[in-house]
């Protein structure tokens, strides 16, 4: 049978959407992150356990007072695991998400309740959405909207947009017929009828699909963390990247917390609406736990905590000016990084932060996959990442974005890519001996992401170069899951060949041995480069020539990844200053400013 290129007609009909559209999605992607940023600002505002105390009120006021004391215990639980900002980054994104969902979705359900053909159209569309991976989503949301929220929300509300669709046209559906036929024997007109009759006594239903929008909203976060949205999302993807179980089930805990909130709160609030949950409700006996106040008082409540949280200067600090110095020469400009989460791009990613914060830049860094963050890079999201492996490793991701990106030069190499075995494997000391001992690996080769130039390199040319094509299976997985493996069967001595790479801190904690490559298919070593965006040396000039001119030894280098491993997840920034503080004059000599003031003034 032919073979169809589904594929290539998506990519065309992409690029011909992003090359005569973007002036739509830039308008899209405006009103997305200014709904955003507004709902972030607002959660965001009071200190954390005045923020805690307002969504506390409103559970008490839905769902009764134990709902209440536990609201607040959840989100104190998520202020002193140190999440939450990011908890509430999430929030908003949840939130904007929903809204945009319910837009979409409340008003097609209605259409298809009404209309057999639009239901017949709009089902199988929903199947798409519901069962294609939600990882596919990002793909066509990040070259349109870019990286950040905007790619985030899309992808979150097209994965929660079905159930909303689903069951409001259920509800709807589900009113009693006779009801409809009476109403319209009184001369009820269609659209009274509607808003009087079916969506009143549908309500509980389309409820519950808000309550499934905001949850699929929620289970969606962490896959949208991979494209820069930060919150806890974000948070999981960096536990994930850097093997930190602790970060990420703490990460995890605050998604719970998030998850179970919305879930009663919505719950509750679909009771509140509908008219057969008030008079249910009314005929309940009142006890002193199950009481809840009424509206006005619960607004009351949460209006009495906004303004103390304002009275007592709770809302953070006003924004003040700070005196220029000698060294303040980024006088607040931004400048934005991003990082693969392997040890020398978080070192050195962490320690370049810190050097232009010390000179007076805003600094933001972001976690990404090495495909995203190319493309941010590409597409002038991002400034500048420090952990480009050239002219090998990213050598793809060179060729398809190179024209749009400035090399600013190499500051560390020869590195070296490489399959390893534990040293306690005998008779292994070289890819040719791989051949003969396959059934030892059980024919397997731990591999890491499969977007990674290494794993192309080791598909198409290392194993064809010694014969292992046929012999072996290149698992593909991501660094995480190798080193998960590899620790897995270090422990329990168990032959394992993985992927590995050097610099990397894995040779320091494990006996391991590089296997020799005596027909030199990795190639020669690569140089770890500074990459750009396109102009960014030109809009920076300053900070271009400290790019160009930085270089790190090995001892340097290896000595701080030790420092910031030894630190843990949170405490990169404090590792680094500690470093640089046992290394003085390194800041000076990185980022040099010492004559600048004088120069300026002899030449004017």
């Amino acid at each position: 049978m032919p073979r169809i290129h589904l594929g290539d007609w998506v990519d065309s009909g992409v690029d011909w959407l992003v090359g005569h559209l973007s002036w739509l999605f830039d308008a899209v992607k405006a009103v997305m992150e200014g709904m955003y940023d507004g709902i972030d600002a607002v959660l965001a505002a009071p200190q954390p356990l005045l923020m805690a105390g307002i969504l506390a009120v409103v559970a008490w006021w839905l769902r009764g007072l134990p709902a209440g004391v536990l609201a607040f215990a959840g989100f104190a639980l998520v202020d002193s695991l140190d999440l939450w900002d990011q908890a509430m980054s999430t929030l908003a994104l949840v939130l904007v998400a929903t809204v945009i969902a319910l837009v979409i979705s409340v008003p097609l359900g209605i259409r298809a309740a009404r209309s057999q053909a639009v239901s017949a159209i709009v089902r199988p569309v929903l199947d798409l959405l519901q069962t294609m991976p939600s990882m596919v989503l990002l793909i066509p949301a990040m070259l349109f909207f870019g990286l950040g929220t905007a790619p985030g929300v899309v992808a979150t509300l097209i994965f929660a947009l079905a159930p909303g669709v689903r069951m409001t046209e259920l509800g709807i559906r589900q009113v009693d017929a006779e009801l409809v036929e009476a109403a319209e024997a009184f001369g009820t007109t269609p659209r009274a009828i509607l808003w009087r009759v079916q969506l009143p006594l549908a309500l509980p239903t389309i409820m519950a699909g808000v309550n499934q929008v905001i949850m699929l909203g929620l289970s969606m976060v962490v896959i949208a963390g991979m494209v820069g949205t930060g919150g806890l999302g974000g948070a999981v993807n960096q536990a994930i990247g850097q093997v930190d179980i602790g970060y990420g089930f703490e990460a995890g805990v605050g998604i719970v917390v998030l998850a179970v909130y919305l879930d009663r709160v919505t719950g509750a609030l679909g009771a509140q609406l509908s008219p057969l949950g008030r008079r249910a409700a009314a005929k309940e006996r009142t006890r002193a736990w199950s009481y809840r106040p009424r509206p006005a008082v619960a607004l009351a409540g949460v209006v009495v905590l906004a303004l103390v949280a304002g009275g007592i200067g709770l809302f953070g600090p006003s924004a003040g000016t700070s005196e220029a110095s000698g060294t303040d020469v980024g006088k607040g400009k931004e400048i934005r990084i991003g990082y693969i989460p392997w040890d020398e791009g978080i070192a050195s990613t962490f320690l370049w932060k810190e050097i232009l914060q010390e000179r007076g830049f805003e600094v933001t860094t972001t976690q990404y996959a090495a495909g995203p963050l190319y493309t941010g890079l590409a597409t002038g999201q991002l400034d500048f990442q420090t952990d480009s492996w050239l002219p090998t490793t990213h050598a793809e991701y060179w060729a398809k974005y190179g024209e749009r990106l400035e090399d600013l030069g190499k500051w560390y190499g020869p590195t070296s890519l490489e399959l390893t075995v534990p040293s306690y494997v005998k008779d292994v000391n070289s890819l040719a001996d791989l051949k003969d001992h396959a059934s030892e690996f059980s024919g397997k080769i731990i591999g890491i992401e499969p977007s990674a130039g290494m794993m192309s390199l080791l598909k198409k040319k290392v194993l064809k170069e010694y014969g292992l094509a046929g012999t072996y299976d290149v698992v593909d997985g991501s660094t995480p899951a190798m080193l998960a493996e590899l620790k897995r069967a270090y422990g329990r001595r168990q032959p394992v060949v993985v992927t590995l790479w050097s610099p990397h801190w894995a040779y320091s904690d494990y006996g391991l041995k590089k296997l020799k490559d005596p027909e030199g298919a990795w190639g020669e070593g690569d140089g770890v480069h500074t990459l750009a965006r396109k102009g960014f040396a030109a809009d920076n000039p300053r900070v271009g020539r400290w790019l160009r001119d930085f270089s790190m030894t090995e001892e340097q280098l290896t000595s701080l990844e030790a420092r910031i491993q030894k630190a843990g997840k949170g405490g990169e920034q404090d590792a680094v200053r500690g470093w640089l503080r046992e290394h003085p004059g390194l800041l000076d000599k990185w980022a040099p400013v010492a004559g600048d003031g004088a120069m300026s003034q002899a030449a004017g």
